[in-house]
């Protein structure tokens, strides 16, 4: 018993882990300054993004080539620019992204 808590928490842990190192790279990247968690901004939340890209086998690879090259149209009239200084972090930022659906 005291090994399954100890694994779960450990887990957790790792896990919590994972989200505040992107949540940190989506500041580092100034990706808050349109995005937001569940508040509207210029750019669509992070949960809506997950949302519409929910189920698409390919959405990890489309959503880091959204952040790098920029996206029109997908998600409303404002088109987000490249941001190809987040190019080496965009997998990971777009994998953190799509685990908030």
């Amino acid at each position: 018993m005291k090994l399954a808590l100890a694994a779960a928490l450990a887990t957790s842990v790792l896990l919590s882990g994972t989200a505040l190192a992107s949540a940190e790279l989506a500041t580092q990247h100034k990706c808050t300054t349109c995005h937001a968690m569940d508040k509207k901004m210029m750019g669509p939340t992070w949960k809506e993004i997950a949302a519409k890209n929910k189920g698409q086998a390919d959405a990890e690879k489309t959503l880091a080539e959204a952040i790098t090259k920029g996206v029109k149209g997908k998600y409303g009239k404002v088109p987000m620019p490249p941001q190809p200084k987040a190019a080496s972090d965009a997998p990971a930022l777009a994998k953190w992204i799509l685990s908030l659906n």
